[in-house]
């Protein structure tokens, strides 16, 4: 079994930003979500803000955000109906794929489905529109583990370093940079 990492990895950027301005179009008062949100990331990703205070805002702001459309569901859909084309070329969907990433499953289900793989996730609550679940650092491998408790993982793919216990984890990882791919175990 292959397990990507998607976000940089097969998908070239971050599929959620891309996503933001592309609902800008639609709702562009939702501007006012960029300032805190990327607050939120550099004071995380600089070590000033524990994940607990991260998954706290992160949580508040993607509910009214997701509150400022009547159907982001085909907002989604709409997105990837032109976003299809930034998947790198290198990757080739294989029917054992699991894509594991941070974003919502409301984003990763419509290019999972068209790609054909299974997907591990942050989850929304389609009534509520509540997250439910963040799926990011140490909660990757244990979702991965509690979904999958028997699978072997032939490969892991990354672009970041940072994802050491999926890395641990597989048989071989690999480290993408652009269409690059580099064996790192």
């Amino acid at each position: 079994m292959r397990v990507l990492d998607f976000d940089n990895t097969i998908y070239s950027g971050e599929s959620v930003l891309d996503l933001y301005l592309f609902a800008l179009r639609y709702e562009p008062k939702t501007i006012r979500f960029i300032a805190p949100v990327l607050r939120y990331a550099a004071l995380y990703k600089l070590g000033r803000m524990p994940l607990e205070r991260l998954e706290a805002g992160l949580r508040r702001y993607a509910h009214e955000y997701l509150c400022s459309f009547s159907q982001p569901e085909r907002l989604v859909e709409d997105f990837w109906r032109g976003h299809m084309k930034k998947l790198k070329k290198w990757y080739s969907p294989r029917a054992d794929d699991v894509i594991i990433t941070a974003s919502f499953d409301v984003v990763m289900e419509p290019v999972c489905r068209r790609l054909g793989t299974s997907c591990i996730s942050s989850v929304i609550n389609r009534q509520s529109l509540e997250v439910e679940y963040l799926n990011f650092g140490a909660n990757k491998p244990s979702r991965f583990r509690q979904l999958y408790p028997n699978a072997r993982i032939d490969e892991f793919y990354t672009d970041n370093i940072s994802d050491e216990p999926m890395i641990d984890a597989a048989e071989r990882a690999f480290l993408v940079r652009g269409e690059r791919i580099k064996r790192i175990k």
